[in-house]
C-alpha cells in the first residue's frame, strides 16, 4: 500500500477516564471544525466560520435520567480523518457512537448503537446547549466568538439563538423525542436482538430556514452521511499524490517502504498539513490552510507554523502558498504574527521568526515549483527579491550595542521560556542562512559577494554564543550579560542552517547535548530539565516536559546536517509510536511528564495550565524530515535535484516516487536521484 485511505490512518483504540489527561479528538470538512468531548456521546467546538460556537460543551447523555459519565468506567475512543469512534458501558448498556461532520454542509451527526437485553426499554436524553453566534469583526482571540442563547423548541428539534440573532444552532434526533428547552429525551426499546439506533444532528447556519435545510439532508440518512465522509477524506488523501487531481495545485511523491515507521511518520507529516485545508467561500483569501484545532485560532494562520511546513506546502498546494506569502508582504510581517481569513487583516503582534520564515517560504516556492519568474514580481513597491533581501538584513536594524540583533522578549520568541530573550543563537543562525539565500537570488555579483561576506562574520559573532565543552549556546541580555539556555531551539536552527561554520567538536558536544538532555525513547523535551528556567512553566511545547510537534522532526534534520544521521535512524521507530494517536498535537508530553499512551509520547490536553489544542499544521516539518533528512534530498534554488540518501539503513529497497520539481519528476531511492518522465 502506497497511498492511504482513512482507514490506514486511523488511531490506536485510546483509553480514557473522565477528566484524565487526555486530548479528545477533532473533525473537520474542510468547512469547519468540532471535537468530540469525554463523554460517550457529547461534542464540542462545533465552529463552521463565519458562524461560531466557542467552546461550547452540547449532546452530553443521560440514561434513564442519569448523566452517563457519572457512573465512571472508560471510554473508548478511535480516530479517523473522516470520523471519530467511542464506546463505553452504562448500566449493562454497550453504547457506541459514530461522529462526523457532513461534508459540504456547516453540520456535525453523530449514531449511536445500542445493545443490551432483548426487549428492554431505556429513556435516554441528551443535554444541549448553545452558544451560536456571529461576529461582526475578525476573530483576533485564542477562541472562537460565542454570546449567551436561548434554547426553544420547534418541531421537537431545539432551536438556539442568541441576543444579536447574527447564528442559529439547530439540534435534534431521528426517533420521537420528548423536547424541553435544554433537554431531548427518547424512549428506546432495544429489539429481539438487544440493539437498537438513534442518530443526532447538530447544525450552525445564519438563520433558521438554512440550518433546517441542512438539517433535514443530514437526519434523512446519518449513515449515509457518515460514509460520505469516508469518501471526502478518501478522496482528498488520493488528490494529495495525483498531480493530474483537482484537489491541490500540486503533489507529493509516494514513499513506498516497508518499513513501518518510516512510513508512518510521512503519512503522518502528509495528513497533519491536509487536515487543516479549509476551503470555506466565507474566506476572503481563498483557500486557507489553519495552524490550530479543534479549539484555538480557527481562522488564523501563523506565518512561524506556515513556514515549518514550508516544504510541504510547496509541493502539495503552490498557489495558496503564494497568495499568502503575496497578502504577508502586503500587510508588513514586522506587526504582526499571522493573518485571519475572514477578514485577510492581522493578527497578533510581531514574531522574531517572521524574517526567517519567510525567506524559507519563498525559497521553497521558488525551488520546488521551478516559478523563478516570482521572485521578479513587483508586490507593493518592489519585487519579492527585494522584499527577501530585506528579510535578509532586518537584522541590521535589531542591532543594540553587540554585533547580532536583539530579537525581543518573552511574547516575541518561544512565550514559556523566560530566558530565551534578546540575542539568542537560534535566529542569528538563521540571518546567516538569510544572507545567504538573499546572496543566491541577488543578480548583482559584487552585492552577492558582500552578502556571502557579512554571513560568515555573523557566523563567527554567532559562535561567540557557544559554551565551551557544553553543547549549547548563551542568550545574550541588553546589558551583555550572558545567559546559559539549553533549549533545543538552538540547536535545530543552529544545526539546520550553520552547521557547516561549525568546528568539528561543537558538532560532537551539540549531539551530545542532545543525546543526553532532550532526546526521550518516544518524543523530546524542548528545554533540558537541567535549565534554570525549566521551573518557569508547565506548557509542553516549549518546556521540559514535552516540544512542540516540529521540534522532533527539525531535530532530526540537524542531526543529519551535524553529521549523525544514526542517531535519528535509530530514534525513528519510537518517534513513529506517537504517530498512533492521530495528527500531530500541538505538543506532546515525554515519558516522565505523562504516561505513554498507545506507545507513545501522550498528546498534552487543553485545561489549563496546558492549553494545548488536539492538532498543528506544522506536522508537514515530517515530510521534510523523512524527504530532505531519510532521503537526502536537495534542491537548488535553480531546480537542480540531487540526493544523498540514508534510507537504506531502514529499508534498501525504500522509493519515493513522483517528485516534482519544476517541469521534472524524479524518483528518489537509495542510491540517489533519478529524472523519470517530464510532466
Amino acid at each position: 500500500m502506497t497511498i492511504p485511505r482513512s482507514a490506514d490512518l486511523a488511531s490506536d483504540v485510546l483509553t480514557h477516564t473522565y477528566d484524565d489527561m487526555f486530548n479528545p479528538p477533532g473533525l473537520t470538512n474542510f468547512l469547519g471544525t468540532a471535537q468530540v468531548d469525554l463523554d460517550v456521546f457529547a461534542i464540542r467546538s462545533v465552529n463552521f466560520p463565519p458562524y461560531s460556537h466557542g467552546d461550547c460543551i452540547t449532546g452530553q447523555l443521560y440514561v434513564d435520567g442519569r448523566l452517563a459519565r457519572s457512573y465512571g468506567g472508560t471510554v473508548d475512543v478511535a480516530w479517523r480523518p473522516d470520523h471519530v469512534i467511542r464506546s463505553t458501558t452504562v448500566d449493562g448498556l454497550s453504547l457506541r457512537t459514530t461522529t462526523a461532520c457532513a461534508p459540504g454542509r456547516p453540520a456535525v451527526v453523530v449514531q449511536l448503537d445500542l445493545e443490551g437485553t432483548p426487549g428492554r426499554s431505556v429513556r435516554l436524553g441528551l443535554a444541549l446547549d448553545s452558544t451560536a453566534t456571529r461576529s461582526p469583526s475578525a476573530w483576533l482571540k485564542p477562541e472562537p466568538p460565542s454570546e449567551p442563547n436561548s434554547l426553544k423548541v420547534v418541531d421537537n428539534r431545539v432551536v438556539g439563538t442568541g441576543e444579536s440573532a447574527s447564528a442559529v444552532s439547530l439540534q435534534g434526533l431521528d426517533v420521537p423525542a420528548v423536547a424541553d428547552r435544554s433537554m431531548l429525551e427518547a424512549p428506546i426499546e432495544l429489539d429481539a436482538d438487544g440493539r437498537a439506533r438513534l442518530a443526532y444532528v447538530h447544525v450552525l447556519a445564519g438563520s433558521l430556514p438554512e440550518a433546517t435545510e441542512h438539517f433535514d439532508a443530514c437526519i434523512a440518512d446519518v449513515s449515509a452521511v457518515i460514509a460520505s465522509a469516508e469518501q471526502l477524506w478518501d478522496k482528498a488523501l488520493a488528490d494529495a499524490f495525483d498531480h493530474s487531481s483537482d484537489g491541490f495545485s500540486g503533489s507529493l511523491p509516494v514513499l513506498e517502504t516497508s518499513n513501518e515507521a518510516l512510513r508512518k511518520l510521512y503519512w503522518w507529516g502528509v495528513l497533519g498539513v491536509i487536515w487543516f485545508r479549509r476551503d470555506n467561500p466565507a474566506s476572503v483569501l481563498g483557500r486557507t490552510y489553519d495552524t490550530l484545532m479543534p479549539r484555538y485560532w480557527q481562522t488564523t494562520t501563523f506565518i512561524w507554523d506556515y513556514s515549518l511546513s514550508s516544504l510541504t506546502h510547496a509541493l502539495l498546494d503552490p498557489e495558496p502558498m503564494r497568495k499568502h506569502i503575496e497578502h504577508w508582504i502586503d500587510l508588513d510581517i514586522h506587526q504582526h504574527f499571522g493573518t485571519e481569513w475572514l477578514t485577510g487583516g492581522p493578527v497578533g503582534y510581531w514574531y522574531s521568526v517572521n524574517d526567517f520564515a519567510m525567506t524559507r517560504l519563498v525559497r521553497d516556492y521558488v525551488r520546488f515549483t521551478g516559478d523563478t519568474d516570482f521572485l521578479g514580481t513587483p508586490v507593493g513597491p518592489k519585487p519579492v527579491a527585494d522584499h527577501l533581501h530585506d528579510w535578509a538584513t532586518a537584522w541590521r536594524g535589531l542591532r543594540r550595542d553587540h554585533a547580532l540583533a536583539d530579537y525581543g522578549g518573552i511574547d516575541n520568541l518561544l512565550e514559556c521560556v523566560s530566558s530565551y530573550v534578546h540575542e539568542v543563537a537560534s535566529f542569528n543562525a538563521a540571518n546567516v542562512w538569510c544572507l545567504r539565500v538573499a546572496a543566491e537570488v541577488s543578480g548583482d555579483a559584487d552585492q552577492a559577494a558582500l552578502l556571502r561576506k557579512e554571513a560568515d562574520e555573523q557566523a563567527g559573532h554567532v559562535n561567540e554564543l557557544y559554551i565551551e565543552g557544553a553543547g549549547f549556546w548563551h542568550a545574550r541580555q541588553p546589558d551583555g550579560s550572558l545567559i546559559p539556555v539549553r533549549h533545543c531551539y538552538d540547536f535545530n536552527i543552529v544545526g539546520t542552517t550553520m552547521a557547516a561554520d561549525l568546528s568539528e567538536t561543537q558538532r560532537t558536544e551539540m549531539v551530545e547535548f542532545f543525546q543526553r538532555e532532550l532526546q526521550t525513547p518516544t518524543w523530546m523535551r524542548a528545554l533540558s530539565p537541567y535549565d534554570a528556567d525549566a521551573a518557569f512553566s508547565v506548557r509542553p511545547d516549549h518546556q521540559w516536559n514535552g516540544a512542540y510537534p516540529a521540534w522532533p522532526a527539525d531535530a532530526g534534520r540537524a542531526l543529519f546536517a551535524l553529521g549523525r544521521g544514526d542517531v535519528v535512524l535509530d530514534w525513528l521507530p519510537g518517534l513513529a509510536r506517537s504517530a498512533n494517536q492521530g495528527p500531530c498535537g500541538q505538543a506532546h508530553f515525554v515519558e516522565e511528564a505523562a504516561p505513554a499512551m498507545a506507545g507513545g509520547a501522550r498528546k498534552s490536553p487543553p485545561q489549563f495550565p496546558y492549553l494545548i489544542d488536539w492538532s498543528c499544521s506544522s506536522s508537514g516539518a515530517w515530510v521534510s524530515l523523512i524527504l530532505e533528512g531519510v532521503f537526502g534530498v536537495e534542491v537548488s534554488l535553480d531546480g537542480t535535484v540531487t540526493a544523498t540518501p540514508q534510507v537504506s539503513a531502514l529499508d534498501p529497497d525504500a522509493r519515493l516516487t513522483g517528485l516534482r520539481v519544476g517541469g521534472h519528476i524524479y524518483d528518489i531511492t537509495a542510491k540517489g536521484a533519478t529524472e523519470t518522465t517530464p510532466s
